[in-house]
């Protein structure tokens, strides 16, 4: 597991007490008191955390993630059993161990499932934010790097129901090799400029490309 509850870097860990009663994963309860980019960069800094080839690589994104949280009161813990990141007040740990006699009110939590897609009720919202980038993109760089950026939110928006710029290396690579070349009908010069594209698209939204 991947982050504990009282080291950035360190695996996570079931605690002795268990884990809290079950969060709200309801769309419309999902920051939990946590704004929504908050939310969001902690699920991608975990994503990245986990897809690092190199330890001090993976250590340096789960710190981001600490100090993320940190600025919030919260704190980050993987629950293994269902691949699930769990967001919740560093008030309801003592010693690094989750005290189920601090936790008041469980709707402060935010879980974030790390398998599959997202909420496809939340895809109105986030083609809104894909489309804010796409234009980013258009407008900074021009040609193709447009088209290519709209074609990467259909697939983030489509398959994964997930705004593009939380998009790990798999989903990346499997845009670049399967999705981009088979149902985007990319012109040569699209196929020569893509790659560029999509790290236009990580640098619009001010976060860390992938690959």
């Amino acid at each position: 597991m991947e982050h504990t509850d009282h080291t950035p870097g360190d695996e996570d860990r079931e605690t002795e007490h268990g884990a809290p009663a079950a969060p709200s994963t309801d769309a419309d309860n999902r920051d939990g008191g946590l704004p929504e980019p908050t939310v969001d960069a902690a699920e991608r800094l975990t994503r990245l955390a986990r897809e690092a080839v190199d330890p001090a690589e993976a250590d340096a994104y789960r710190a981001d993630r600490a100090e993320t949280l940190a600025d919030h009161g919260f704190t980050a813990r993987v629950r293994e059993e269902d691949d699930t990141l769990v967001l919740h007040p560093e008030e309801w740990l003592e010693d690094g161990t989750v005290r189920i006699d601090r936790i008041e009110d469980t709707d402060q939590a935010v879980e974030v499932s790390l398998s599959g897609a997202g909420d496809p009720d939340d895809w109105e919202e986030i083609e809104t934010h894909n489309a804010a980038l796409v234009e980013a993109v258009a407008a900074e760089h021009g040609e193709p790097h447009g088209a290519n950026a709209r074609a990467f939110a259909d697939f983030m928006g489509n398959h994964y129901a997930r705004p593009m710029d939380s998009a790990g290396a798999d989903e990346v690579r499997e845009f670049l090799d399967d999705y981009f070349p088979r149902n985007a009908w990319p012109s040569e010069k699209q196929r020569d400029a893509v790659r560029a594209s999509v790290r236009y698209v990580f640098e619009a939204a001010d976060e860390r490309t992938p690959l």
